[in-house]
This record gives structure tokens, sequence and C-alpha cells, in this order.
């Protein structure tokens, strides 16, 4: 099954007098990547809602935004390391005897260092919320991979009309492909003729057709290309995450046609290598986009 990595999910949960709203948007990357924005509070739940988000994808940039109304009420409280506050105290009041100052300590001294106050949520009193945020994750999720799965498929169809124009073509060059020699070969008797009025060294002509035909020869590369066609049609129907797979199946094609483009000295070849070298272009484009 095809599926695209881009996509967007959104859900909206509520209870008592907290309302949570989630939106989830995708695009494509080479792994699966978290920009997740929400209040400070929720932190502490970032990791379970990567979890949730990665049981229903697999590869893509994920932007998670996550909205929470009536958050103020967030269960908090106040920690204070008073044995280090103690000691902060009485060394102050130290230096202030021995160096003669007189600028007292103030509250603000004390509350800007975060060594001697610090604020915590109090989990277990949140479990409410946080159970409300996760719920209304997942269900952003679950939308998010049905559209890139109704995305997916029309990729799917896009890409395999590609693949079978191209699957043409390497049907119609393995056909041609033999005619080169047969073309090449009239050409050079002629040629023959022309500058050895008529006395033709068979030996020679017969040895010149065998270089050009070993250098023309594309069949073992049309071979390989039809078994990779045949490959990618497969790993199509795969229930899995295909992307890197037929990503590498292009690039296989490509180095084939290539290779053809290379060996062919035909312009009926040349320009069907054009061609083929354009739908495996198109179908990269596609590929980009599918987990």
């Amino acid at each position: 099954m095809i599926v695209s990595m881009t996509g967007f999910g959104r859900s909206k949960a509520e209870k008592d007098k907290y309302s949570v709203t989630v939106e989830i948007k995708a695009v494509n990357h080479r792994f699966l990547e978290f920009n997740i924005r929400m209040p400070r509070q929720l932190f502490v739940i970032e990791d379970r809602i990567k979890k949730k988000i990665s049981e229903q994808v697999t590869r893509g940039r994920i932007e998670v935004f996550v909205t929470l109304e009536g958050s103020g009420n967030f269960s908090s409280k106040v920690n204070v390391d008073w044995q280090l506050l103690d000691e902060y105290v009485q060394s102050i009041k130290a230096i202030q005897e021995k160096y003669q100052l007189e600028n007292p300590i103030s509250l603000q001294d004390i509350l800007i260092r975060e060594d001697f106050v610090s604020f915590d949520e109090d989990h277990a009193g949140n479990a409410e919320i946080e159970a409300l945020v996760l719920d209304a994750i997942d269900d952003a999720a679950k939308q998010l991979k049905s559209m890139r799965v109704i995305e997916g498929n029309v990729l799917a169809s896009d890409i395999h009309n590609q693949l079978h124009i191209l699957s043409k073509k390497v049907i119609s060059l393995r056909e041609y492909a033999p005619s080169v020699v047969r073309l090449y070969t009239k050409k050079l008797r002629s040629r023959m003729e022309e500058f050895a009025n008529g006395q033709i060294d068979e030996a020679r002509l017969v040895n010149e057709i065998a270089i050009f035909a070993d250098k023309a020869d594309i069949n073992e590369e049309l071979t390989r290309l039809h078994s990779h066609i045949d490959q990618f049609q497969k790993i199509m129907k795969l229930d899995e995450p295909v992307g890197r797979k037929m990503d590498f199946l292009l690039q296989e094609m490509n180095r084939e046609v290539n290779t053809i483009g290379s060996k062919a000295n035909d312009s009926n070849i040349a320009r069907e290598v054009v061609e083929m070298k354009s739908l495996l272009e198109k179908m990269k484009e596609q590929v980009q986009n599918i987990e």
C-alpha cells in the first residue's frame, strides 16, 4: 500500500473545564522527525505524544501544535532547598560583616536563583489533562494517516501509469534493437563497396560487424530494466513503508537507461532513452513523497 508523507489532522477534546486542540501537519523527510509546540506543562508527556503519532506514521517531518484552554488550573508545587538557602544567606552575612557592606539581601536575590527555588508540576494531579491531550493526539494522528493513505492512492495511480509506459518502451526496444546491427551491416557493406570498387573483404566486414554488435548490444541492460520494473510493481503491493525501496530501484533503472543511451548508436533508441529518462524523473518526484 502506497502512503504519502504529506497530510493533516485536527482534533478537539473537551472535558469539564478543559479544552484541548491538536493539529498535526506532515511533509516529506528522509526520516521521522518531530517538531512539537505545546504548553510547558505538557513537556512531561512529549515522549508519549511521539509514540502515539509513531503508531500511525513511520517517515516524514511531523509538526504538532497543542493548545490548551484552562491550563491555568495545572497543579504545581514549589520546592525550596532550605539547606542551600541557609548556607547562602549565612555566607552573604559573613561577607557583609567582613567587608562592612550594608546592602541587605532582597527576596529578588533569592527568587532569581533556580538553585534555591524551583517550580514542579504535580503530574499526579494533572493526569486528567494529560489523558485528554493524548486522546486528541491519537485522533488527529489517525486523521493524518487517513489523509496520507488517500493521497498515497493518487500517487500510486500516477506512478503505475508511468511504469506501464516505461514497460512498453522496454518491450519496444527489445524488438527494435536487432535492427540496429542489420542497418549498420547494410551501411558498412555499402561504404566498403564504394571505396573498394565492389571488392569486399568479407572477413574484415564480419569482424567489424561483430565489434559493433558487441558494443551496441543492450539486451543485458533491457533484461535488468525489465526485472527492476517487475520488482517495482511487487513493492507497490507491499503493506509496509516502501518509499526508500522504490527510490533505490529508480536509481538502478536510471543507471540502466543511461547505459543504453551510451551504447546505442541509433537515433531512434536515443529518442526513446530521452523519453524513458523523463518518465523516471516524473516517478522520482512522486516517490520522494512516499513513506
